[in-house]
């Protein structure tokens, strides 16, 4: 059984009953991560599997200290028993570490799952932020507003994801600039 066919069954178990509409974006995050393909190769599996798994520390159940990456990581890591590689994208996505640092646990967070590869964080951060709470597409202007609106400007969240909004736009630029190349080398003759 490949990746993305264990997580997507695990994804749905912990998340689509408790909160529908955050499984709904979870899919979307996985169907954009889709598209990456063609940029990560070996790795495009690691990324679907984690796009989808990526926002479980929100259930419930999972909730621990109040902070989804970390929670998600520790239930992947000390239950689920997955792959390490996906339990680091879980705990780092989407400028994770901002949000760690503002909660206190930032250091928790390193010191538990150390980075992995910042080319995948990218890839993971552009599919997120490319997502609606709905799982439909948008850009990243439109969804940080958006989680700053719903939060509130001056809650933590709000705090966070306007600290974090210059890297979520320069992960998304790095994302396209592989993807043009990507792209530009398909056309290119050999």
């Amino acid at each position: 059984m490949g990746l993305t066919e264990w997580a997507a069954p695990l994804a749905e178990s912990i998340l689509a009953e408790p909160l529908p509409r955050r499984w709904k974006h979870c899919l979307g995050v996985a169907q954009r991560a889709r598209t990456l393909a063609p940029i990560l190769g070996p790795d495009a599996e690691l990324l679907e599997a984690a796009a989808v798994l990526h926002d479980i520390g929100y259930a419930p159940d999972l909730a621990k200290t109040g902070f989804h990456p970390l929670d998600g990581a520790r239930y992947l890591r000390d239950v689920a028993q997955a792959d390490e590689r996906v339990v680091r994208l879980v705990a780092h996505h989407s400028c994770a570490w901002m949000e760690a640092e503002a909660r206190g646990l930032r250091e928790v967070l390193e010191e538990e799952f150390p980075h992995d590869s910042a080319g995948l964080d990218d890839a993971l951060c552009y599919c997120d932020m490319n997502t609606t709470p709905d799982g439909t597409p948008t850009n990243p202007v439109d969804r940080v507003n958006e989680i700053a609106g719903r939060y509130g400007e001056d809650s933590l969240i709000g705090t966070f994801i306007r600290r974090a909004e210059p890297e979520i736009l320069a992960a998304t630029a790095r994302v396209l600039d592989r993807m043009a190349s990507a792209r530009e080398a398909v056309r290119q003759p050999t």
